[in-house]
């Protein structure tokens, strides 16, 4: 293949004329694509070399060896090269010696542009007759030789990686800024281009472009452009990233893994890496982590981030690579480093900022029983000191995963710093605490005077409330299973737990598939575990539910009280149980389980927060005061018999004084009376004084009581739906009602409110809404008082003034101890008689 090519020079008058201008070309080379190349070849020389200079001096004027892409997409290969006078003796003249690759056309054998540099091929005159003598092959020049540019790579080792970072963002295409190289000769920078094109996809390498040198960086349109420090400046300039080779490097580190191992790899003289990687894969030299596997595998020291990405790309790839690779990338991943050491700075519990522990540890995770032992032991050494050491993740490792010298050689070196790690109280302990206790395990490093307490430290974990402790994971639940004595201690601790918290256990681990079934004992535990599987939903019969909570435990509540109070607080967690149901327990299991257990109390909490529609709360109440005389607290014993004699009213039981012994119960209670258990009683005294017939000395005794309390309750019992129902059909229960109400005038101001209320309020209306025969009914009822009451009826119920009158003064008397006499024929009771 012979390529076109086009000689550029002052040249004296001729057919073409004088000038500038191209003194020889190949035939078929169109006008186009010449107006293009001229724009292209020029070369002016620096300005700091001599104007005149001599043969010796004119070595020294830099080549200008560039490679543009034209406007037909083919390249421009051009070397301009300063001649000093030219024809005419005028100073300024240079020579440009071009060839033209069409579109998808290469160099003879396939060699790149920049291998072109200096060859012999090209000329530094006008060859004779005007016509280019064919070129087949461009031998390349000495300078770019391997031995070569690794020296020189290594005499830029400290600028190399920042470089290959922008020459990646230039090839990628994510930053378009050309890179500007500033060096004292255009051969150092055709060095820097010949290790480009080397890092570089070999198709990309083919397509970059570049000058070694031009006086005017900001008029270059090449993606790599060289100039020399007279050149003029362009670091000002936003479309330029400047790598001035002339001063001191920047000495900021390169964040860019691929530009750091490309760096490395120069500099460790192993360049025929890039062209394996090729070779071997395609073209991804381009790709960090395979690069670096290669680099790692021949030997090549790298940093943490560079080993974390060969890491990454060897998890993935592992079937790909031969045995003898990854063999010998599997010896330097797991060979020791300085960041190893236990006092680098490092995030606590976490990873180091690289990712390499979690890429070796998900490498291991891959090759983990895939490949012999012998082979990956030293990776899982590796990775396992890591996680000891706080710098990674813990790895899950079994039986097979170490060699007998290996783990020997783990256990004399990592046994204080793995129990350490094991109790140390900063760490979530179901998390790397209870991984490092399985390799605790799997280096026979003996924990067991640990598990006391870093089993607590799990158990309060599991069933703490803020924040939410979290149900039981795999890793704990497989631990359980596989190491009976950390089950022991955590059912131990969890069952203590559950006796003093059984609803938040419960709440925690029900259901958890936490395996409580495998050993004996821990009751409280196995009711939380397992009892809302044994009830089924919430709900329903909850003595039913309390039974089958009891059976999950294992044990009689009888052999073990406790487990009684456990299971009550299952059932009843919020609100303690109905009275029925507290009456229901204390028969069915008898005073000394409730004794024993410490539920009494529990008992009498129902029967004091039992709501007035309860109607057992009374009986319970009876009870407890039979079956706990000399035990129930001081504060508990005179609402409990407040309660008992709400159920005595109405009875045989129920005695004499009922204001009085309620009263004298409530007043003399050592703390104040639950709400609903004194509302109860006012309650049921109060319709009992509505009942006929009652002791004029009950009346009596709540009409100078002046208890506010029991006055309202009497109040609203004598305006319920019951008082109203019996008033409107039963005449005689309206007398009764007028006799009562009619009563101790002026005894007390609460009763005197009261009472001329209920004859204003209840009584009146009723009366005059009565049919004439049930009127004639009351007045005969009141005829047989006797005693004036029928004519202080007929006043009271007389229309008008007078009647308001007559309804003041009506009463049975007022009590004045200054008198003997009383008015009309009423006297206040003697000896409690029943009128």
């Amino acid at each position: 293949m012979s390529l076109a090519q086009l000689h550029y020079t002052s040249a004296p008058p001729g057919p073409d004329g004088s000038g500038f201008r191209f003194t020889a070309v190949s035939a078929g080379v169109p006008a186009t694509l010449l107006r293009e190349a001229e724009q292209l070849v020029g070369y002016e020389p620096p300005r700091d070399l001599p104007d005149r200079p001599d043969t010796e001096q004119l070595k020294s004027f830099p080549k200008a060896f560039s490679c543009t892409e034209l406007s037909d997409g083919g390249l421009l290969l051009c070397r301009s090269v300063y001649t000093g006078a030219d024809y005419s003796g005028r100073w300024g003249n240079f020579h440009a010696h071009a060839v033209h690759l069409p579109p998808g056309t290469r160099l003879p054998d396939g060699v790149l542009p920049i291998t072109a540099w200096e060859s012999p091929r090209w000329a530094d005159t006008t060859p004779p007759g005007g016509r280019p003598e064919p070129v087949d092959r461009f031998e390349p020049s000495g300078l770019l030789r391997r031995d070569g540019l690794v020296a020189f790579a290594r005499s830029r080792a400290d600028r190399l990686a920042a470089f290959f970072a922008d020459l990646r963002a230039l090839a990628d295409g994510s930053d378009v800024r050309q890179i500007v190289l500033v060096e004292r000769d255009s051969a150092d920078v055709a060095q820097w281009i010949a290790l480009a094109c080397t890092v570089l996809p070999r198709e990309q390498a083919h397509r970059l472009t570049f000058t070694t040198y031009t006086r005017r960086p900001q008029q270059a349109r090449q993606q790599i452009v060289g100039a020399l420090p007279s050149s003029e400046p362009v670091g000002h300039d936003h479309r330029f990233r400047v790598h001035d080779c002339t001063g001191r490097a920047a000495g900021e580190p390169v964040a860019d893994v691929w530009a750091d191992v490309c760096a490395r790899i120069w500099t460790a003289g192993r360049p025929e890496l890039f062209r394996d990687t090729a070779r071997d894969v395609g073209d991804t030299a381009g790709e960090a982590g395979r690069l670096a596997v290669a680099a790692l595998a021949e030997g090549v020291a790298l940093p943490a981030a560079a080993r974390a990405a060969a890491s990454r790309w060897a998890a993935e790839h592992a079937a790909e690579l031969p045995e003898p690779t990854l063999t010998a990338l599997l010896g330097e991943l797991a060979r020791a480093t300085g960041e190893d050491d236990g006092n680098a700075p490092h995030a606590h519990g976490g990873d180091a900022g690289d990712g390499e522990p979690a890429a070796l540890a998900a490498l291991l995770a891959r090759l983990d029983g895939q490949v012999p032992t012998v082979v990956s032991a030293p990776l899982a050494a590796r990775v396992l000191t890591l996680a000891v050491r706080r710098r990674g993740p813990v790895p899950t490792l079994g039986a097979g995963s170490l060699t007998p010298e290996v783990r020997g050689a783990l256990a004399r070196d990592l046994a204080p710093a793995l129990r350490h790690a094991v109790a140390d109280p900063a760490e979530p302990p179901t998390g790397r605490p209870l991984a490092l206790l399985h390799l605790a395990d799997l280096l026979d490093v003996d924990c067991t005077d640990l598990l006391p307490e870093f089993a607590g430290r799990v158990a309060r974990e599991l069933v703490r409330t803020e924040p939410a402790g979290a149900a039981p994971g795999a890793a704990l639940l497989d631990a359980v299973h596989g190491h009976p004595a950390l089950r022991a201690a955590l059912f131990g601790a969890l069952d203590a737990l559950a006796a003093a918290e059984p609803a938040v256990v419960a709440g925690r681990l029900a259901g958890s598939g936490l395996p409580v079934a495998l050993d004996p004992g821990f009751p409280h535990l196995r009711m939380c575990v397992l009892g809302d599987a044994a009830t089924g939903p919430a709900g329903g019969d909850r003595r039913a539910r309390l039974r089958a909570v009891l059976h999950t435990a294992g044990v009689s509540p009888h052999a073990e009280p406790a487990v009684l109070r456990t299971a009550f607080r299952l059932v009843w967690p919020d609100e303690p149980p109905t009275g029925e149901e507290a009456s229901l327990l204390l028969n069915e299991l008898g005073s000394d389980a409730h004794r024993l257990a410490g539920t009494r109390d529990l008992l009498v909490a129902a029967a004091l927060a039992a709501p007035a529609e309860d109607a057992a709360a009374p009986l319970l109440a009876a009870g407890l005061l039979r079956c706990f005389t000399a035990e129930l607290a001081p504060a508990h014993r005179a609402p409990l018999l407040l309660l008992e004699f709400a159920a005595l009213l109405g009875t045989d039981g129920e005695g004499e004084n009922w204001v009085e012994r309620v009263r004298a119960l409530r007043d003399g209670a050592v703390e104040p009376v639950p709400e609903q258990v004194s509302r109860r009683v006012y309650d049921a005294v109060a319709c009992r004084l509505l009942t006929v017939p009652v002791p004029e000395s009950e009346l009596y005794a709540l009409a100078r009581s002046g208890d506010t309390e029991l006055l309202a309750a009497y109040e609203r019992a004598a305006r319920g739906a019951a008082v109203a129902e019996r008033l409107r059909t039963a005449p005689s229960y309206v007398a009764a009602r007028f006799c009562d109400w009619s009563a101790y005038q002026d005894t007390d101001p609460g009763w005197e409110a009261t009472r001329t209320t209920l004859l204003a309020k209840v009584l009146r209306p009723v009366v005059r809404a009565l049919p004439e025969e049930d009127r004639a009914a009351v007045e005969e009822e009141l005829r047989r008082t006797g005693r004036g009451r029928l004519d202080a009826y007929r006043a009271w119920n007389r229309p008008g003034a007078l009647g308001r009158l007559a309804g003041r003064l009506t009463g049975r008397g007022r009590r004045d101890e200054g008198r003997t006499n009383w008015p009309g024929d009423v006297r206040p009771p003697a000896g409690g008689g029943a009128r």
